[in-house]
């Protein structure tokens, strides 16, 4: 049966050479300054040199399931006062001592009301199970190959949205230049939109039954709340996959097509002239850099920005060939395909992280 450690029986606390400075009195470096959450900044000087793994102590992401409270460092860094240092002594392998507080629940040892903390005399007593030293190194090759896998499923994920860009750029340049020497038009020339619906709490559905529609919301689409479905409305708030949606209040310019049902007032649909324009071409423009902090600057600067039609209406666009568009759009279905499969990859390593953790960690 393995044993369980206290965390101060296996690790050095180095908290009392942590040193914060503010970001103004910060002179720009190549060294690390880390904090609760990974790295803040960029410094002159460091004050640590090792293998360390750091633990949040306030600020963290406790409660989180996805996002870890300890990460890995080595060599040169600055750390402040946000984050505990921990060294690890010769009976625990400091990857397998990461690994091991990485997801470590601290609902009931954190305190704070705002921000939580971790406090030191608490974090000394936290167990963890300490196999030997022969078993920790297996336990960490098994997650890293696993970790691995994640990493490269994310960097491929980021390349091909790279690629995706680049092939816009190539195809039709940069929308603040127009070098391709397009017709220009406003967004008033090519569409019209339409505001969703909102639907009273009361009034949601938990499953779907016979003449109901799938409720979009933003919180739905980050994943932060289950399906909602609600009755047959008017079909004007109706969206089916061929569609454009994107946020106009909160989290403004989020663009979002492939979704079938009922949105939220948060969003526009925009109805298009689908015989000058391809829906594709449209998601990547308005996703463009240039696009999207137009439309932020149109949203205006309130605690919570919100795009009007008219706004919406002035936002420039020009147009493109259709056939060159149709072009792009393919472009993007290959490689969207790629990315499909790339996601199925990701899930399962994602899967399988999570269950080694549970068996190893509890």
């Amino acid at each position: 049966m393995v044993k369980n450690a206290f965390l101060e029986d296996v690790c050095e606390i180095l908290d009392n050479q942590r040193v914060p400075v503010t970001a103004k009195d910060r002179t720009k470096g190549i060294y690390p300054y880390y904090g609760a959450n990974g790295i803040q900044d960029y410094v002159d000087d460091y004050i640590f040199d090792d293998e360390l793994v750091l633990l949040a102590e306030d600020g963290g992401n406790f409660g989180s399931k996805d996002r870890p409270i300890a990460y890995r460092v080595s060599g040169k860094c600055w750390v402040n006062n946000h984050a505990h240092v921990l060294k690890a002594k010769d009976c625990i392998d400091v990857d397998y001592l990461c690994y091991s507080i990485m997801f470590y629940d601290v609902s009931s040892l954190v305190n704070g009301a705002t921000r939580q903390k971790l406090n030191q005399a608490t974090m000394r007593k936290m167990l963890i199970p300490l196999p030997s030293k022969e078993k920790q190194l297996e336990i960490v090759a098994n997650l890293d190959k696993v970790t691995h896998t994640i990493d490269l499923c994310n960097a491929i994920l980021e390349k091909l949205d790279l690629l995706v860009k680049s092939r816009f750029v190539e195809m039709f340049g940069e929308p603040e230049i127009n070098d391709k020497c397009w017709l220009r038009k406003t967004f008033k020339d090519i569409c019209t939109v339409r505001q969703g619906l909102q639907i009273p709490i009361s009034e949601r559905l938990t499953e779907k039954q016979d003449d109901c529609y799938e409720y979009i919301t933003v919180a739905y689409l980050h994943g932060g709340k289950e399906r909602e479905y609600i009755k047959s409305p008017k079909n004007t708030v109706i969206c089916t996959e061929n569609d454009i949606l994107m946020t106009r209040t909160g989290n403004t310019g989020m663009v979002i097509t492939g979704v079938n049902g009922v949105f939220h007032n948060n969003f526009f649909l925009i109805d298009y002239n689908r015989s000058r324009y391809d829906r594709l071409f449209l998601v990547h423009y308005l996703n463009t850099n240039y696009i999207q902090a137009d439309i932020i600057k149109r949203a205006g600067t309130s605690t919570i920005p919100d795009l009007n039609h008219g706004d919406f209406y002035k936002i420039p666009i020009y147009e493109p060939p259709l056939a060159l568009q149709e072009q792009f759009a393919s472009f993007v279905e290959q490689a969207d395909k790629s990315k499909s499969a790339v996601k199925k990859l990701l899930e399962k390593a994602e899967t399988l992280k999570k269950a080694l953790m549970q068996e190893y960690f509890g």
